[in-house]
């Protein structure tokens, strides 16, 4: 199931890990998932969509090598 932005942010807090301290540890710089958490950047593609789907925001995959995505 899907979660809305709201409710990443609220499980981060309910586990005691702040957005930050998760960005940092997933790869992701943290002012990118701030904006995507805020809605200001849409996750279609790259990093936004990495982390869109990591947070569980957006159904998908997480391909490592673009270049095999359609393999």
């Amino acid at each position: 199931m899907l979660r809305t932005p709201e409710q990443a942010r609220a499980e981060l807090k309910r586990k005691g890990v702040s957005i930050t301290a998760w960005s940092v540890a997933n790869g992701f710089s943290p002012n990118l998932v701030f904006e995507v958490l805020a809605g200001r950047r849409k996750p279609t593609r790259g990093q936004t969509h990495q982390i869109a789907v990591a947070l569980g925001i957006k159904a998908g995959e997480i391909v490592a090598d673009p270049r095999r995505a359609l393999a």
